[in-house]
């Protein structure tokens, strides 16, 4: 505990800090206009590069549009207003976010609609298929992610580590995930990937929020204090935070149970191939549904006895697709003519 509270007082907000924590994350005064402008470039930016880096699979690219996009900052200054009880600088950073939401899930729509690509497989895309099924390991990533986001904004010093909180805690992408999946006809993707960025939003408003009163930025601002709707608004966050543990405690729990399956369909195809001249080549499990893929050659068991004995090991009844790719080998060896 000692410290914990030494990293704490070490890193204070004092009076001296504050103009330039504002400056850095309110869009007002002078330079409102000019922020505003340089925030909505990069926004657009940042969702053309990740909707075209997730039709295209890219994970570079992807990362590229989350290391410019500049989402974070009103979230960031939504939930710094809350800690400072002012609601109305909290009130307006909330509406610059609701409206980038809008924009980039209805631009990522638009670039859909337009692109080439026609069809996106969710299942061999990875950059949309780890974004549609958000586990609460993604809670904790996210909670750890607004935290470092907070204390790395209110630190000049270690301001530099912001790039990399970006690419922790993935906003833009998701968005870019909803409107692609919308313009496919895949809604539940779609819902999927709004959770996600939900979960990450409320992260960035809890953690970040509560360290930035740890460092005590409540005792240093000089606008009107309204502590009890400051604990309501954070306690509406708080349960939010709650609510979207459901969601994400199911798909955690569905995806530890496709793992089970995985490695029991694993397990007893090995020994229903065994003596035969097959391998195990994939195993991919959707639901109750198994898809098993095998390579080989020559005489191989009954498909019905992998179903009996899977099913029996599982418990529970299989829907079993088995794929056989078969394998072989030809030479031949050309000899020049006299």
């Amino acid at each position: 505990m000692g410290i914990i509270r030494n990293i704490i007082n070490d890193n204070k907000f004092t009076p001296d800090d504050l103009p330039a924590f504002e400056a850095k994350l309110f869009f007002e005064g002078a330079r409102r206009r000019i922020d505003l402008e340089r925030f909505v470039v990069l926004l657009f930016l940042s969702t053309v590069i990740a909707t075209f880096g997730v039709i295209g699979d890219s994970v570079a690219t992807v990362i590229g549009a989350m290391i410019i996009a500049p989402l974070m900052r009103p979230i960031m200054a939504t939930a710094a207003a809350l800690v400072m009880g002012d609601m109305k600088r909290a009130g307006s950073s909330f509406l610059i976010v609701l409206a980038s939401v809008s924009g980039v899930i209805g631009l990522a729509w638009l670039l859909t609609e337009l692109s080439v690509v026609t069809v996106i497989s969710i299942e061999n895309n990875s950059q949309f298929s780890s974004r549609i099924s958000p586990r609460l390991i993604d809670l904790y990533a996210a909670l750890a992610s607004g935290a470092a986001g907070a204390f790395a904004i209110s630190r000049k010093d270690v301001s530099d580590s912001l790039p990399g909180v970006a690419i922790a805690i993935s906003l833009v992408p998701p968005l870019c995930v909803v409107g692609i999946g919308l313009a496919e006809g895949e809604y539940s993707a779609a819902g999927g990937a709004l959770l996600l960025f939900l979960t990450n939003f409320l992260s960035i408003m809890l953690a970040g929020g509560g360290v930035l009163a740890l460092l005590g930025l409540s005792a240093v601002a000089v606008k009107g204090l309204e502590p009890s709707a400051r604990r309501r608004a954070f306690l509406v966050v708080a349960t939010g935070i709650i609510l979207v543990t459901i969601p994400l405690g199911r798909t955690t729990v569905g995806v530890y149970q496709q793992k089970l399956i995985k490695r029991e369909t694993i397990k007893v195809a090995q020994e229903w191939i065994q003596g035969t001249d097959y391998g195990i080549r994939q195993v991919d499990v959707i639901g109750n549904q198994v898809t098993l893929a095998i390579y080989g050659s020559g005489e191989r068991p009954e498909l019905s006895e992998l179903g009996n004995q899977l099913s029996t090991a599982l418990d529970q009844p299989v829907d079993l697709k088995l794929i056989v790719v078969p394998s072989g080998q030809e030479t031949y060896v050309a000899e020049l003519e006299e």
